[in-house]
């Protein structure tokens, strides 16, 4: 299992209010963040908005700009919960990578454009062939649910 790993200008941009997590009542029109594949350079801590990195070529069931996850701010008590769809890329026609990171970003500000919140490092690349799958569930709930990207306390 990948673990999360958040870049560090992320609590900075919540604290500036550049990301907006819980919309205009919690649950609702919140920002709309994405994930896309990377393969290198490696994503670092210090990293703070999409055009930090390199994202894989588009085609062959891969969309530049990556995958919209349908992302829902909650809160209960002094918790605030981040969640989103699990999502999964199919190779269709080609191959789709190689790619080792899978990168969460705003896809909604325009200054800075599209902030980075948090990547996971597969530890290998992968490039998937025609045919076959790479699935991203949040909290390890099945594609196409929504499950828990992280919690604040």
């Amino acid at each position: 299992m990948a673990a999360y790993n958040k870049f560090n200008v992320f609590v900075e941009h919540l604290l500036n209010k550049v990301h907006d997590i819980f919309g205009t009542a919690p649950g609702t029109d919140c920002d709309a963040c994405k994930i896309m594949l990377v393969n290198s350079p490696a994503p670092v801590a210090t990293n703070t908005v999409k055009a930090d990195l390199t994202e894989i070529a588009a085609g062959n069931g891969y969309t530049a700009g990556g995958n919209a996850i349908t992302n829902n701010g909650t809160r209960s008590g002094a918790t605030a919960t981040f969640d989103g769809i699990s999502q999964q890329w199919t190779a269709s026609g080609g191959s789709i990578g190689p790619f080792r990171y899978v990168v969460l970003y705003n896809d909604t500000p325009t200054s800075p454009a599209d902030p980075l919140v948090a990547w996971w490092d597969h530890g290998v690349g992968i490039t998937l062939n025609a045919g076959e799958t790479f699935s991203v569930k949040f909290n390890d709930v099945a594609v196409g649910s929504r499950g828990t990207i992280f919690t604040l306390a």
